[in-house]
């Protein structure tokens, strides 16, 4: 009997976006031009990726989740659509939405109903629970506000 490969392999998408084996894209998920998807990653059904995405290994995306572009997932992020699981009822679903040029840090997860704004920030391990605004930092769990995008990015430069 022969062993799948278990190291990852490119897989092309189209429009310049890639994913790497094994991974699950979802049916009906909308994968944008450059995106990039990465080993073990979960995609859900009707879930949107808006153009220049970089999902990282281990990240879950659930089903009809929409991400607007240049989205950061980092490495074992959740984002969840059933507040109350199993409802077996997509109508009660609430699919996490986020804006534009967001990042998600590791570990982080963002539970039903809850949305990040354009250029916001999840730390890693963080709870997201509500709506983060565009171009803040949130952290803690359930997250809170930690400081701007504009600090985050002095912080960044002088690391």
């Amino acid at each position: 009997m022969s062993m799948p490969p278990v190291s990852g392999q490119r897989v092309d998408l189209g429009s310049g976006a890639v994913a790497w084996w094994p991974c699950h894209i979802g049916k009906d998920a909308a994968i944008g031009a450059d995106c990039s998807i990465g080993a073990l990653a979960h995609i859900g059904q009707r879930a949107v990726l808006g153009d220049g995405c970089r999902i990282q290994g281990s990240a879950y995306i659930a089903d009809e989740c929409v991400l607007g572009e240049r989205v950061f997932v980092g490495p074992a992020a959740v984002l969840l659509n059933d507040k109350y699981p199993p409802s077996g009822d997509r109508n009660k679903w609430q699919p996490v939405r986020v804006g534009d040029g967001a990042v998600i840090g590791g570990n982080a997860t963002l539970v039903p109903g809850s949305s990040m704004g354009r250029n916001s920030v999840l730390a890693a391990g963080a709870v997201l629970t509500s709506h983060l605004p565009d171009d803040e930092v949130w952290a803690g769990n359930p997250a809170s506000l930690l400081m701007s995008r504009a600090a985050y990015e002095e912080r960044r430069e002088r690391a």
